[in-house]
């Protein structure tokens, strides 16, 4: 299964390349999903048909060729797929002495449409009735939370719900009564679904035929968020497959005016950004030229998707999931480890380290991933952290009170 997802600044023109992308592909036979996560849809503007919920045909150009698409609707996801779950807590809190308006805002968890949408697309992926899944993102910053909220929430879920469910049965039990046993027994089965359910998503995102496409404007402020974003997908282990630079406004050639100087000028900013952005990251770098007309419509989307693909395979995924290495090594109490993470980071990058016990925790611009240390460094200290433009180096030494346990 290939899972692809765009993403970008806002109005950078991701839908649009999303859409051409998934047309490309129908129009060589491939069968192919395009869906829509954004909150603000439009898929449908872009494909020119109607979409709902449920996915539906449309015919690509004059091939005849179809791809199916559909916008996901998360209010009604909630209302059907959260309430239940969210009833049992409700009614396990107030059983607990805890009141009827405290125990409504316990149960609110941030981040559930989101959640659910990302669980509604690896639904459709698994019903096996596609080859290929388009996903149409909302902007950059939604979509690194979307795609943080798996390993975020099973981390909490395990901290507040513990999956040793004897223990938490005789912790309720002496707490509310052992009436409030077989309570907590729905709740549970409940929450293993849930549990069930985001490491299903975690292990969607980081498998090998999902990546993501970031869609950008050739412009230092879009390259810079771009660059950002680089940063953050690395650090939840997520692949990026390419860049799309779109709206790269036509080269007016030997042309003369104002009308062309202007061109001319614009063009030269838009080359040196892209230029910087090729020297800090290897990832293939396409790109799209600014249309006169908005592309709209499976015919348009099909030229559009020549011009940005050419001969090459639109699915192309030739990235690597971010590497973690651990070097050095010794049984004295002055041996020296290493621990190299695979993090691009921007010249500006604000990086903090913390340890918390077995775990090392990584905030990048205020984004923030708790990675497992191996069971040789968590009897070690944190020396020393050194950061590049390819990748963070932690240096540990042995702990002397727990070295030898």
């Amino acid at each position: 299964m290939r899972i692809l997802l765009f993403t970008g600044k806002g109005g950078v023109g991701k839908t649009t390349l999303a859409a051409a992308t998934a047309a490309r592909v129908a129009g060589e036979g491939g069968k192919v999903l395009a869906v829509s996560t954004d909150p603000a849809h439009s898929l449908a503007d872009a494909l020119g048909a109607d979409l709902g919920a449920q996915p539906r045909e449309v015919r690509v150009g004059e091939t005849g060729a179809a791809l199916h698409a559909a916008e996901v609707q998360t209010r009604g996801l909630v209302d059907g797929t959260w309430r239940e779950l969210r009833e049992h807590l409700r009614t396990l809190l107030r059983g607990a002495g805890i009141g009827e308006v405290d125990a409504e805002e316990l149960t609110v968890l941030p981040g559930v449409e989101d959640l659910l949408a990302l669980a509604e697309v690896h639904r459709l992926a698994g019903t096996g009735l596609w080859d290929t899944v388009i996903v149409d993102c909302g902007p950059t910053a939604e979509t690194l939370r979307l795609l943080a909220l798996p390993e975020s929430l099973a981390g909490y879920l395990e901290r507040l719900f513990p999956a040793h469910r004897r223990a938490v049965r005789g912790l309720l039990a002496g707490i509310a009564g052992s009436d409030q046993v077989d309570r907590w027994d729905a709740v549970a089965d409940g929450l293993g679904r849930l549990a069930e359910q985001l490491a299903a998503l975690k292990d969607m995102l980081t498998d090998p035929g999902t990546s993501v496409r970031l869609v950008l404007t050739p412009e230092s402020v879009v390259a810079a968020e771009t660059r950002r974003t680089l940063t953050a997908l690395a650090l939840q282990r997520i692949r990026v497959d390419g860049l799309v630079a779109n709206r790269l406004v036509p080269h007016p050639g030997p042309a003369r005016g104002d009308a062309a100087s202007w061109l001319r000028t614009r063009r030269r900013e838009q080359e040196q950004v892209l230029d910087e952005l090729r020297a800090a990251t290897d990832l293939p770098l396409r790109t799209v030229e600014h249309r006169a007309a908005e592309p709209v419509g499976t015919e348009q989307l099909l030229d559009l998707g020549a011009e940005l693909y050419g001969d090459g395979d639109p699915l192309a995924n030739d990235a690597d999931v971010p590497q973690m290495r651990v070097g050095g090594g010794g049984r004295s109490l002055d041996s020296e480890y290493t621990l190299r993470i695979g993090l691009p980071l921007h010249p500006a990058a604000e990086l903090d380290l913390a340890r918390i016990g077995p775990e090392l925790a990584i905030t990048v611009d205020g984004r923030r991933r708790l990675v497992a240390l191996p069971a040789v460094l968590q009897r070690c200290v944190v020396t020393s952290a050194v950061a590049g433009d390819d990748g963070l180096t932690v240096r540990f030494r042995p702990d002397p009170d727990l070295w030898m346990r």
